[in-house]
């Protein structure tokens, strides 16, 4: 337990450069307070003690604005930044290093038994307001965009965006999606695109008919 609390306040400083002294880290960091309140309730969960569980749950909740329940899993080294609103489900698992920012939910997606929340995997970042919903995997190294709704797999090392989210990087390779149609194309994006493409038509049409012709006179 005290190894866990020395990486998590470690991950403080290597998460955010605004942390001046570990006095400051652990008395005024409210992600790291849920994080630790989580800590002690899960392995009082985990040995069938649910109600004192819940309760060291819910009066974090209260005290920081972080909703973790119990029954989570979390791994080594969890960041979590400024964190109100930060909703994580009974059945969420949760890798080493993950960095989630306020206003997340890794949640379900009905009332369906056993395993209902996603699996995070090692070195994740899930952006501000992201909705991560099902039982599904988020490989590692990922990057959920701020504001994505997340329905479904995320492979290794991708970067995902969008409502309905999509992956939009591969590898570090951009991903087209254009014909892949286990992705969908945003239309709002796909429509800018058009109109672009159709500004930039319309200025090469009235360039040439603006260039002067042999004679020095201008086309008409």
């Amino acid at each position: 337990m005290l190894r866990h609390f020395r990486s998590d306040i470690q991950a403080v400083f290597e998460n955010d450069p605004a942390a001046r002294s570990r006095f400051e880290v652990v008395f005024t960091y409210s992600g790291l307070h849920a994080i630790w309140a989580h800590r002690l309730a899960h392995p009082l969960y985990r040995r069938g003690w649910f109600t004192l569980a819940r309760i060291i749950s819910q009066v974090s909740r209260f005290m920081t604005g972080i909703e973790i329940h119990p029954g989570a899993t979390i791994g080594d080294r969890l960041f979590i930044d400024h964190g109100m609103g930060v909703v994580i489900g009974e059945t969420c698992e949760i890798g080493s290093d993950v960095v989630i920012y306020q206003g997340v939910t890794l949640g379900g997606t009905g009332k369906e038994k056993g395993k209902r929340h996603p699996t995070i995997g090692n070195n994740v970042v899930i952006g501000s307001g992201a909705k991560v919903l099902g039982s599904f995997g988020v490989g590692d190294f990922s990057n959920i965009g701020s504001n994505a709704v997340v329905l479904r797999e995320v492979p290794t090392n991708s970067t995902v965006v969008g409502n309905p989210g999509r992956v939009v990087k591969r590898n570090g390779e951009r991903v087209g999606d254009r014909l892949d149609h286990t992705q969908l194309p945003d239309p709002v994006i796909e429509m800018f695109r058009t109109m672009q493409k159709e500004i930039d038509e319309l200025k090469a049409e009235l360039k040439q008919l603006r260039e002067p012709v042999a004679g020095g006179e201008m086309r008409k």
